[in-house]
C-alpha cells in the first residue's frame, strides 16, 4: 500500500488508505485467544491496557505516511510524536476502545484524523471486524458519510431538543478526570432518559447515524477525539468542551447532535 500510495493522492484517499491498512493487523489479535496485553500504567496503580495490535496497526499506518505525507507530523497514542514540517498533523488512535477490543467486543474502532493546524478537518473511524467505517470531511460543503461493503449512505445527526427525551453515551462511569467532573456528568445523567456505558469511539459515530443524543467525557487525549470531530460536525452535530470551546486537545468534551440540547446540557454540568 505504502508504495502504491503516492503524494498526489488526495487526504481523503490517504485517511482511507490508513484506515484499510488498518484493518489485517488489527483482525489478526481479535479474538484470537493469545492477545498479549501489557499495563502501561501499573506503577501508578491503575489500568492502561495496550497490546501488541494498538502497536502493530500504528507502526504499519505510520510506514504509509512515511511515503505518502513525508513532510506531515503524526500524533499516535503508542509511538514517538514527529513534529513534521507542512504544520499538518495526522492524529491516530489505533485501536480506541482497548478494554472492548481485549474482551472480544466490537466497540473498537481505529481512528484516522488530519489536523490542518487549526482543527482537524478529515475524520475516520473504521471498524474492521463488522466491516463499517465512518468518515467527516470538513469542507464545503461538509459531508458524513457511513459505508459498510458495497453501501454508502449519508451521516445526519437527529433533533432533540430536550434533555428528558435525550440518549446519552459514555465510555465509562468511572473513567472521568477527577471527582467533580464525574458528579457533573452523574447530575447531567439524571436528566436524560438513558445512559448508556461502554461504547468508547461508538457513541460518537451514533450520535452521527441519529441514534444518540449526546456524548460526554473527559480525561480525554487528542488522538480519543480529533477523528470524531469531523463525523460529527460534517453530520450537523456539535463537538466542544465543557465550557463550549475547542475539544481538539482532548480533556472535557461533549458532542450534541442538536444544538439545542447542547447549550442545554452545557448548562447542567456546570456546578
Amino acid at each position: 500500500m505504502a508504495a502504491t500510495l503516492s503524494s498526489c493522492a488526495t487526504d481523503l484517499d490517504v485517511a482511507i488508505a490508513l484506515a484499510d491498512i488498518a484493518g489485517p493487523p488489527a483482525l489478526r489479535h481479535f479474538r484470537s485467544g493469545v492477545l498479549q496485553i501489557d499495563n502501561k500504567r501499573a506503577e501508578q496503580g491503575a489500568f492502561d491496557p495496550v497490546t501488541e495490535a494498538d502497536r502493530q496497526v500504528e507502526t504499519a499506518i505510520r510506514e504509509v505516511l512515511a511515503t505518502a505525507r513525508p513532510d506531515d507530523g503524526i500524533l499516535g497514542e503508542e509511538h514517538r510524536r514527529i513534529t513534521g514540517s507542512s504544520g499538518r498533523t495526522w492524529v491516530i488512535d489505533p485501536i480506541d476502545g482497548t478494554r472492548a477490543f481485549m474482551c472480544g467486543l466490537p466497540t473498537w474502532g481505529v481512528l484516522i484524523a488530519l489536523n490542518d493546524g487549526n482543527a482537524p478537518i478529515i475524520g475516520v473511524m473504521d471498524q474492521p471486524f463488522t466491516g463499517e467505517r465512518f468518515i467527516g470531511v470538513i469542507s464545503d460543503p461538509p459531508h458524513s458519510l457511513y459505508r459498510r461493503n458495497s453501501s454508502e449512505t449519508v451521516l445526519q445527526t437527529r433533533p432533540c431538543a430536550s434533555l428528558a427525551e435525550a440518549v446519552m453515551c459514555s465510555t465509562a462511569p468511572d473513567a472521568f478526570a477527577n471527582d467533580a467532573d464525574a458528579a457533573a456528568f452523574a447530575s447531567l445523567s439524571g436528566k436524560v432518559r438513558l445512559t448508556r456505558f461502554g461504547t468508547d469511539c461508538y457513541g460518537y459515530a451514533m450520535l452521527a447515524s441519529g441514534t444518540v443524543d449526546l456524548v460526554v467525557e473527559s480525561g480525554l487525549n487528542p488522538y480519543d477525539i480529533q477523528a470524531m470531530i469531523p463525523i460529527v460536525e460534517a453530520a450537523g452535530g456539535i463537538a466542544t468542551n465543557w465550557q463550549g470551546g475547542d475539544c481538539a486537545q482532548g480533556g472535557q468534551v461533549i458532542a450534541a447532535g442538536d444544538r439545542e440540547l447542547h447549550a442545554l446540557a452545557l448548562a447542567a454540568l456546570k456546578p
